[in-house]
């Protein structure tokens, strides 16, 4: 197989791992080879057996630290309820000054999961897109460097100015997992981050204006030397990547995620999870992404062997990619 032009990345998942461990993982991927790493942005985990959930705003201080290299993006941070948007903006910038040109910041329309914990009420998608575009326009204009003053359908920010920020702000990644979203990630976003490598999702986007802006998406794997063993584990540990529809969105509880997930079996979650030590299986799945119209792919390894993980791809995939 002839390789192909795409940029590999390492998915540092917060549901699973403490804050330390986040940090050291992102120093490994910058040893092993990885150009960037996406990091998740939750509030809780996706089901009560993950069993973690740092705050990611510190974790990136700590990453800026330990990594010279590496990329490192949000992914995705919802700045709509939990996070006020000119909060986010602050974070942001913050970050982007201890990373110079190597932070990203990705933004999405969240999930109940996370956002509920500040209002019960979960708006549906149409309004927490309207929500999301005013985000935008606000963290723009605060980076910026002016003071802002804006009364919005959504949001207030009264005479608010950043004084700490970054030569250059950095690209605002737009998540998308529908025609709807697509395009409002190509109108106003610097990119585009989908967690499936969904071929129309791809498309829309650059339709849209995003044109041959980068295009992110997450790849499930579970690297075992047993491929028995790591299709247990990926089903142990990440049931909801197979669960249908929006449930993903929807849902308020990991205790809610568990119940959805008694439905989800083995089999299912090897149809979404590549499992195992076959390398050709890995590097097929990649180029299937990259098939489908994304250039940036960040690999999420599923479980506690990251270590075996980071030897494998190491060796076996990131050279046919260079």
């Amino acid at each position: 197989m002839e390789p192909v032009l795409v940029e590999l990345g390492y998915s540092l998942s917060c549901e699973e791992h403490g804050a330390s461990d986040l940090v050291r993982f992102a120093a490994r991927a910058e040893q092993a080879g990885f150009g960037y790493a996406s990091i998740s942005d939750h509030f809780h985990p996706w089901i009560g057996v993950q069993g973690q959930s740092p705050f990611v705003w510190s974790v990136l201080g700590g990453i800026a630290c330990a990594t010279s290299t590496l990329r490192v993006g949000t992914g995705v941070t919802c700045p709509t309820r939990r996070y006020h948007p000119a909060i986010v903006a602050q974070a942001a910038a913050t970050v982007a000054t201890m990373m110079p040109g190597r932070f990203y910041l990705g933004v999405g329309t969240g999930e109940a999961l996370n956002e509920h914990v500040v209002d019960p009420a979960w708006p549906a998608h149409p309004r927490r897109a309207e929500m999301l575009e005013e985000a935008v326009e606000v963290i723009r204009r605060l980076w910026s460097g002016e003071v802002v003053t804006h009364y919005g359908a959504h949001y207030v920010v009264d005479s608010a100015r950043l004084y700490t920020l970054p030569a250059q702000p950095p690209p605002l990644v737009v998540a998308a997992g529908g025609p709807r979203a697509a395009e409002l990630a190509g109108r106003v976003g610097d990119g585009l981050i989908n967690f499936t490598p969904d071929p129309d999702v791809a498309a829309r986007f650059r339709d849209a204006g995003g044109g041959d802006k980068p295009r992110y998406v997450q790849y499930n794997v579970c690297w075992a030397q047993d491929e028995a063993e790591a299709r247990r584990t990926a089903h142990r540990v990440v049931p909801i990547v197979a669960l249908p529809g929006e449930l993903n969105q929807q849902l308020p509880r990991p205790f809610d995620f568990e119940q959805a997930s008694t439905v989800v079996t083995e089999d299912a979650i090897a149809e979404v999870v590549v499992c195992g030590p076959d390398p050709q299986k890995h590097i097929e799945g990649i180029q299937s992404c990259v098939d489908n119209g994304y250039d940036h792919v960040h690999v999420y390894q599923v479980g506690q062997d990251q270590e075996g993980f980071f030897r494998f791809y190491q060796k076996e995939i990131l050279p046919h990619f260079r």
